[in-house]
């Protein structure tokens, strides 16, 4: 490694998972300068998944899920203070209290929030929550715990069902309203989001497929009920939006880069792109917020809201930052998550929603116990399990060799598996939750004008 990158002041905003992992990772790679940490957020970083699992079912409380430390980063923390802009000329990052960061390299890692009730009037109703953050975990928590009549959750992605699946799971009753044909189906498709659907009226969830919430009603500033595009309506004490997330970008508007709301633009090895596509060798993305090229999706750019990604992401990102280029690497990870509700445990490995077949090959959705393996252009390029995670591993061998879709059939433990039928992902503008794979190839809404630095 050179002196010179070893050394020098490194800026990283986001002080959550990747900004972490990304921060102990310079320094078990040498670096010796300045480190500052810059995080929204007044409390050191946390594990964000138990929040809609354990701390809603009251198994863990959200103050017990901070991350562990892997090693101590000598590092300058400025909490609960949001930047609010970079200056690429001055090398500087804005923060909300005026004070100025000087940096000789930035790693963006600012995440995403969650998407709010788009009726400011009807989002101020008190009962009306999001579940983001260890703050929203508590709230929510604390109205499951008092006993509501009903809750209804709006949105059926992860997020959603694994709310609904706590609520179930405390005896509350609970109304799931979801535009898209069935939960989950944006994540996993049809023959998936079919199983979520017939799992979740098992266990007695009210779901509402193919309509919108089209108002929350309110007395006296509380929530008391809302109403659905079919006419119907409901009374409910609680509403959870769970609609997706909204990248954390606003704060670039005017920094020069590729950044908006799909996330921030960048290479393979993390190095964001400027509004122009040029490459930058100073500013560095990881997480939720980055957009990347992925060579086994045919290098579409992808955003994924997943754990393992922010890790790996980070880790890439650091490395790269502190190295010189014949010695920088890509991040070519294979995306990976899971969910536990309704007592399904749910994994996945690589992109199901680049596919346009899947095939069941182990266990049987009568079962509710499978792998399913999505294809797409005649190449394996996802396998998700419903309680059977130990093929997994396996998949992900043949995602990362290209492997022929559909898998051969001496994989399959059925003599009738292996018939390939529709992966039916649907667009996600048909849908009440956002995608946790976002594929977001590039869409110009704008006419660039060139600006010349003197």
């Amino acid at each position: 490694m050179s002196g010179e990158r070893r050394e020098g002041r490194i800026v990283v905003v986001g002080a959550s998972l990747a900004g972490l992992r990304a921060a102990e990772t310079l320094r078990e790679e040498g670096f010796t300068g300045s480190l500052t940490l810059v995080g929204d957020e007044p409390c050191p970083p946390y594990d964000r998944p138990p929040l809609s699992k354990q701390v809603l079912l009251g198994r863990v409380r959200a103050q017990d899920v901070g991350l562990p430390r892997r090693r101590e980063v000598d590092a300058v923390w400025k909490l609960g203070v949001r930047a609010v802009g970079v200056d690429p000329i001055g090398k500087r990052v804005l923060l909300a209290d005026g004070e100025r960061l000087p940096y000789d390299r930035l790693l963006i890692a600012t995440g995403t929030r969650a998407r709010p009730w788009p009726d400011p009037a009807e989002a101020a109703l008190d009962g009306v929550m999001t579940l983001r953050t260890a703050d929203d975990a508590v709230r929510l928590a604390e109205r499951l715990d008092a006993g509501p009549r009903r809750v209804l959750v709006i949105g059926a992605g992860f997020t959603g069902s694994e709310i609904a699946s706590a609520c179930r799971e405390r005896g509350i009753e609970v109304t799931v309203a979801e535009r898209g044909p069935s939960p989950l189906v944006g994540a996993l498709g049809g023959a998936l989001g079919a199983l979520a659907a017939t799992v979740q009226r098992a266990h007695g969830v009210d779901l509402h497929c193919g309509v919108t919430v089209t108002a929350l009603k309110g007395r006296d500033g509380r929530l008391t009920g809302a109403e659905f595009s079919d006419g119907s309506r409901i009374d409910a004490d609680i509403a959870v939006v769970a609609l997706g997330a909204v990248r954390n970008t606003e704060w670039l508007a005017d920094s020069g880069l590729a950044a908006g709301p799909r996330g921030v633009a960048c290479d393979a090895g993390c190095r964001a792109f400027d509004m122009y596509g040029i490459v930058t060798d100073d500013v560095f993305v990881a997480g939720d917020v980055a957009r990347f090229p992925h060579p086994l999706f045919e290098y579409q750019i992808l955003a994924l809201e997943h754990w393992g990604n922010a890790v790996a992401q980070a880790e890439v990102a650091a490395h790269n930052m502190v190295s010189p280029g014949p010695r920088r690497r890509p991040h070519l990870a294979v995306p990976a998550f899971w969910s536990s509700q309704f007592g399904l445990n749910i994994k996945s490995v690589g992109v199901p929603t680049f596919s346009d077949q899947v095939v069941i090959a182990q266990g049987s959705l009568r079962e509710r116990r499978l792998v399913a393996v999505y294809g797409y252009r005649g190449r394996i390029t996802a396998a998700v399990s419903v309680n059977r995670a130990k093929w997994l591993e396996h998949y992900q061998g043949l995602i990362e060799t290209a492997a022929p879709f559909p898998p051969a059939s001496g994989v399959a433990d059925r003599p009738d598996a292996g018939v390939p039928v529709p992966s039916d992902v649907p667009s996600p503008r048909t849908l009440s939750h956002g995608p946790t794979v976002a594929l977001t190839g590039h869409l110009p809404d704008r006419r660039l004008t060139l600006v010349r630095h003197d």
